[in-house]
């Protein structure tokens, strides 16, 4: 793989992510505070615990699904300045987006910088750019139209640009096709490190990949950040083992000092007694996947013990959560309020059609 030649490092672009539509997201969860803005939040945080459940904008406001049909799947450029900053404006803790990633048959760090903002729209005004394509999981190659367009840009210009209350959900793409050297590796690794400690200032940042090495890798070069390891929970299969199970998912982290998992949700209610091994492990749990725009599975989870969810529909679901979870602040005049009565204050109430539902969802999810 080339190295980072497309960039000065304090330059090193975010991914244009040509993979298929509906690839798999990713993100995790911090405490939201700024005393805690480093560490991360592990264990605990379920069912009413009292933490925060946080709610992650995938690749921004949503990821861009050109074949959809739903038109809020394209409203705005994902992975772009405008996205991050749409996101901003509702209850978001995070956006997620890349790093790394591809163009076609080409990745991003095999292009100069100067060439990989040549595509999609241009700053300059009455400059076009190069046409920006998109490939399909069923192989077609088409425009990437949305209806709110936005150039592409760079990791540092994120951290300059983007509303400095939001977290970075950092994302170490790879290839799944290749195998990667430790040294090629810390190479990658070392040059965002650059980036993130110059410019991140006190903006919460985390970590996560779906290869095993560059998280581990990640781990071992800094301590301030957290890193998440990304599995899809069992619902694909990989050659490499770790990647094939919540249970290999906890054993990597723990023989890697690893603060946490970000799985898809399918693999989570599909094997729903990996969550209380997750957290008597002390790690933390979000997850990511098309049912995180489903309100009713994304209060199932935040039952399960979930710390967090990746969605696409950010203000459907931060309207959602803000009815749904709600953890009433202490009353400390009312001593005699015991903790059931707490609870009860924060539990919502389902209609008769919600409640089937809820009772049909996990059932449904393991067939």
């Amino acid at each position: 793989m080339a190295q980072l030649k497309a960039a000065r490092v304090a330059d090193v672009p975010m991914a244009l992510d040509v993979l298929a539509a509906g690839a798999p997201a990713t993100s995790a969860i911090l405490e939201v505070d700024a005393a805690g803005a480093r560490s991360a939040a592990a264990g605990g945080g379920g069912g009413g615990g009292g933490q925060r459940f946080a709610v992650i904008g995938h690749r921004g406001k949503g990821m861009n699904a050109l074949a959809s049909p739903d038109r809020r799947m394209q409203e705005v450029k994902e992975n772009s300045l405008r996205s991050f900053n749409e996101a901003a404006r509702f209850p978001v803790d995070y956006v997620e987006f890349d790093v790394q990633g591809k163009i076609l048959d080409k990745r991003v760090t095999d292009l100069q910088l100067e060439d990989f903002l040549l595509y999609g729209p241009q700053n300059e005004q009455g400059k076009g750019g190069k046409p920006l394509l998109r490939k399909l999981k069923d192989g077609r190659i088409v425009n990437w139209n949305v209806q709110s367009d936005d150039p592409l840009c760079t990791l540092q210009e994120a951290f300059e640009k983007v509303n400095p209350r939001l977290g970075f959900n950092i994302e170490l793409k790879f290839d799944d096709n290749l195998e990667y050297q430790e040294e090629e590796l810390t190479c990658i690794l070392q040059a965002i490190l650059k980036v993130v400690f110059e410019y991140a200032k006190d903006r919460p940042i985390i970590f996560s990949s779906f290869q095993p090495d560059a998280a581990q890798v990640m781990r071992k070069l800094q301590s301030t950040y957290p890193v998440y390891f990304l599995t899809n929970g069992g619902t694909e299969i990989y050659a490499d083992v770790r990647r094939n199970s919540l249970e290999e998912a906890i054993k990597l982290c723990l023989a890697s000092g690893m603060q946490g998992i970000v799985s898809e949700a399918r693999g989570i209610f599909r094997h729903p007694a990996a969550v209380p091994k997750i957290k008597e492990a002390n790690l933390s749990l979000l997850t990511y996947g098309t049912l995180n725009n489903v309100p009713e599975a994304v209060y199932m989870q935040h039952l399960m013990g979930v710390n967090g969810v990746i969605v696409d529909l950010v203000q459907e679901i931060t309207e959602a959560v803000s009815e749904l979870i709600t953890v009433p602040e202490p009353d400390l005049n009312a001593d005699n309020l015991s903790n059931g009565a707490a609870k009860d204050a924060a539990t919502p109430h389902f209609s008769q059609c919600e409640i089937s539902f809820l009772l049909r969802l996990i059932p449904e999810l393991v067939q």
